[in-house]
């Protein structure tokens, strides 16, 4: 049976030529990080060792809270979260925004339905997602969607500033994750 990594480095690279050109490659291990983060309004703190002991991680970066792009990709994931879910992922949006930012985005965009947490210049950096853009800020985040396996591996990687395709490609990948197990 094809391993689940040799699956979705076949998939990234036969479907998705965009991943191809990510910040962290696939089969790269995750950077580990701590930081402070927020789930319905409420300060909570952010750990990926401890969200990976429960299943894949689906960790995505975005430039700024409540610009339009963002909110209407966390929108997405939110709609989406139940599916991540069934398949065992937990959902972890991540962005240069302050905390008090952070706690409103987790209600009114992401409905209470997962956390958002500040990404520090040093996981910005460790992710190696700066916003490399004329005209916008320095230290905000690119638009990078990562689906981290339990041991800690990248598994799979889809960078576009196009909110579009990242809940329906990392749910996918999250999908093929479950399949690939039993």
């Amino acid at each position: 049976m094809m391993s689940f990594f040799r699956l979705v480095m076949l998939f990234a690279v036969l479907a998705l030529p965009s991943a191809l050109h990510a910040e962290l490659a696939v089969g790269t291990r995750a950077p580990q990080f701590t930081t402070q983060g927020a789930l319905a309004g409420k300060e909570i703190p952010v750990d990926l060792r401890a969200a990976l002991r429960r299943g894949p991680v689906v960790l995505y970066f975005y430039p700024k809270a409540f610009t339009q792009g963002c909110t209407l990709e966390t929108r997405a994931f939110a709609e989406a979260h139940d599916q991540f879910a069934a398949a065992g992922a937990t959902v972890i949006g991540m962005s240069a925004d302050d905390l008090p930012t952070l706690r409103r985005f987790s209600t009114e965009a992401c409905r209470d339905k997962f956390a958002v947490a500040v990404a520090t210049p040093d996981i910005i950096s460790a992710y190696d997602v700066h916003l490399r853009r004329e005209g916008m800020p320095a230290g905000m985040a690119s638009r990078t969607s990562y689906v981290i396996a339990p041991n800690g591996h990248i598994a799979f990687v889809h960078s576009d500033l196009d909110y579009r395709d990242h809940v329906r490609l990392t749910l996918t990948a999250v999908e093929s994750f479950k399949r690939a197990r039993k």
